[in-house]
């Protein structure tokens, strides 16, 4: 029979990359309980870098627990502690290695392998505590769960058990002990609710409410609080005590609350949450043994899926393509912005500036055409930072200093003429914005940015005028701002590397997500969703019902339907960007006359929402002109499939952005498509869409799919 070592060491050589983590042992005398083991798991003096559990890593951490086994049945200690370096407790599995499994097997190593090591803290001849120091998620969460006993900090900001998130499930314990711990329900939210909404995460105090950890202390001497209450634990001075689990209709009705959730978030298109609730179900047995076995087979199974590897793919391109721009210039040739105007004072307007303010911390300046619309704007900004000082964000003197950076001008020339970076958020039409850049560059300095949340106008165009086209920018923000991560920045035909450079480092500072992108019409996501949109109009408008054409595209589990999208970013907005991109592509754009008259009739949406659900509303209904062509769904999907897959390619072919990885950037961080999708190109290579359309994939063998 392999042992855990043996395992283990067949595994570490699938994981050629790994970084170790160590697990160190030392003793501590409890005042009045007798000698402590504590273990402390650390991958290195660096304290940013996260601690992950690799197969060395399992096999270090097995090796500590062979010295206090021994220990422990000697009698020599009277309990096991494990806590992390300064931080960061462990933040589970290396997922870096991880993707480069290609057997079922191995993938089925991996979930025994930590499972063998885990079920020996709680098979230790004596009580075992999970001291929570930091940031803990997935495998670092459940070694606490192995323990007898656990305490956490209450600095810890970050705690989770994400895997459902990512397209796996917690599979060293997670789905079977969570729930016999603080009850289905509450597992049901740790697991599946906080992980499908956007891998939500908990604090040090939450962790305690919910029954996970048994004691909170505070972070500066959290370590030193914890050993002396476990000194108290272990002489009978403190007995924990915890809520009994109801194993009755309840587990059943918390289970049937995850499906509605799961349903509700992905629509039945990834497995994750689905074998994650099986695995909860069935643990209302209490019989461990049958959990950890299912978890096994569920982590190998996903392992091998495509939802997983979509699901790393889609995590890597946020931290790491994300957080480095492909094509930014040298960032040393960026300027210094210590005074930022905005041009217009609508909604739009005032989100930029409460941003800017916020993340640059210098004086915003708003313009427009008369002083009432300033005065709605500034106060706009106002109440937002009331209502953050409310909610306890910012204390008052933040809220002071930020309503003190905010103001307003009437006249362009005292608002902007000291100011570094200026942007326009006027109305979507060349001639208003051509005619605003005119009014800028005759007060501005010479060398500041003037930059357009242009959502599909040319640039360049918008620059011809200007005697310094080389200064303007495209800088286009998605709404609602404070939200959506992403900021595609457009490089004009004449944009020079200093401007360029100054977008992305202002960018960075506002914490975005941001992006290079051609001078294109309508630049990436707008693009590819009015071109998504356009297809599902189209199919309306030639006879197949509203409902078949919404239904169809649940298979890709969208976080909404496309018509509830269509009123999110408003009918207006949407008919005019068709519009704009008909006038640039007519042969692949269409102008839908339904939407048309949807915008004319000045109607917000296709739907009502006074049941709580989506109905179509009826004098939606009778203003549809609808041909006699009626499609199944699987039609509906294979025809907007098609049609996203050839824009897609097109774009590429158009350098519009650098790869493939950049299209699902902007659309994970611009248009919140989901993770277990990896953005569109994923899907698109594993349904054979890309090669029926292009004649091959967008990704090679191996990035977002198993390796050949």
């Amino acid at each position: 029979m392999t042992t855990t070592a043996e395992l283990l060491k067949g595994a570490a050589q699938l994981f050629p990359d790994e970084v170790v983590t160590h697990a160190q042992v030392r003793h501590l005398d409890l005042p009045g309980a007798g000698r402590f083991a504590l273990i402390t798991l650390d991958n290195g003096f660096d304290h940013t870098k996260p601690t992950t559990l690799g197969p060395q890593s399992l096999a270090n951490f097995d090796a500590a627990l062979d010295q206090v086994e021994k220990e422990a049945a000697d009698g020599a200690i009277v309990g096991v502690g494990v806590t992390g370096k300064p931080f960061i407790f462990a933040v589970g599995a290396d997922l870096k290695g991880v993707e480069l499994l290609k057997r079922h097997e191995d993938a089925l190593a991996i979930g025994r392998g930590g499972h063998d090591v885990f079920k020996r803290l709680q098979s230790l001849a004596v009580p075992t505590f999970a001291y929570y120091n930091g940031a803990a998620m997935g495998g670092g969460v459940e070694i606490g769960l192995h323990c007898s006993y656990r305490t956490v900090s209450a600095s810890v900001p970050a705690f989770s058990l994400p895997e459902v998130f990512l397209g796996l499930v917690p599979g060293w314990g997670g789905c079977t002990l969570l729930p016999n711990l603080i009850g289905a329900d509450r597992a049901v939210s740790v697991i599946i609710e906080n992980s499908l909404n956007q891998n939500r995460q908990l604090k040090g105090g939450q962790v305690h409410e919910l029954g996970i950890a048994d004691a909170l202390f505070d972070a500066a001497d959290f370590l030193e609080q914890s050993l002396a209450w476990t000194a108290a634990v272990l002489k009978g001075e403190i007995e924990v005590a915890r809520a009994e689990v109801d194993r009755g209709e309840a587990w059943d009705r918390a289970v049937a609350r995850g499906r509605a959730i799961a349903d509700g978030k992905v629509h039945g298109a990834a497995p994750a949450a689905y074998r994650a609730l099986d695995i909860i179900a069935a643990a209302k047995s209490g019989d461990l043994h049958e959990g950890f076995g299912a978890e096994d087979t569920a982590l190998a199974d996903l392992i091998m899926g495509g939802e997983l590897r979509a699901g790393i793919y889609a995590f890597n391109l946020v931290q790491k393509r994300g957080k480095r721009p492909v094509g930014a210039p040298d960032k040393a040739l960026a300027r210094p912005v210590t005074k930022v105007g905005v041009v217009g004072a609508g909604l739009m307007a005032s989100q930029l500036a409460l941003l800017f303010a916020r993340r640059l911390e210098v004086p915003v300046v708003l313009t427009d055409i008369d002083q009432a619309r300033i005065d709605k704007g500034v106060a706009y900004v106002h109440g937002e930072v009331d209502k953050l000082l409310g909610k306890g964000r910012i204390g008052q003197d933040k809220a002071n200093q930020l309503k003190a950076l905010v103001s307003g001008h009437l006249d362009k020339a005292t608002a902007f003429g000291d100011a570094d970076f200026v942007i326009e958020a006027v109305f979507e039409e060349m001639g208003v914005k051509q005619q605003v850049f005119a009014e800028l560059e005759a007060v501005v300095r010479p060398d500041a940015v003037l930059a357009t949340n242009t959502s599909s106008l040319s640039v360049a165009e918008m620059a011809a005028k200007l005697e310094h086209p080389e200064r303007v920018v495209g800088f286009h923000f998605f709404n609602p701002v404070a939200v959506l991560p992403l900021l595609e920045i457009v490089r004009g035909e004449g944009t020079d590397d200093a401007s360029l450079a100054t977008a992305f480092a202002v960018a960075k500072k506002l914490k975005k997500t941001a992006v290079l992108v051609k001078d294109a019409p309508a630049f990436v996501v707008n693009r590819i969703l009015t071109r998504f949109m356009g297809e599902i109009q189209n199919v309306i408008d030639e006879g197949t019902p509203v409902e078949v054409a919404e239904k169809a595209i649940e298979p890709l589990g969208l976080p909404m339907s496309p018509l509830v999208l269509l009123e999110l970013v408003g009918p207006a907005i949407g008919l005019h960007v068709s519009e704009t991109l008909h006038g640039a592509f007519p042969d692949r754009f269409t102008v839908s006359a339904n939407l048309a008259a949807v915008v004319k009739a000045g109607k917000r949406g296709f739907y009502l929402h006074d049941s709580g659900a989506p109905v179509l509303d009826p004098e939606v209904a009778a203003l549809l002109e609808q041909g006699d062509t009626v499609l199944t769904e699987a039609q509906v999907r294979e025809r907007v499939l098609d049609a996203v897959a050839q824009e897609i390619g097109l774009m590429l072919s158009e350098g519009v952005v650098a790869e493939a990885q950049d299209i699902d950037l902007c659309l994970i961080t611009g248009a919140g498509w989901p993770f277990h999708l990896g953005g569109i190109t994923p899907y698109l290579d594993r349904e054979g869409v890309s090669a029926r359309v292009n004649g091959k994939p967008f990704l090679a063998p191996g990035v977002a799919s198993v390796p050949a």
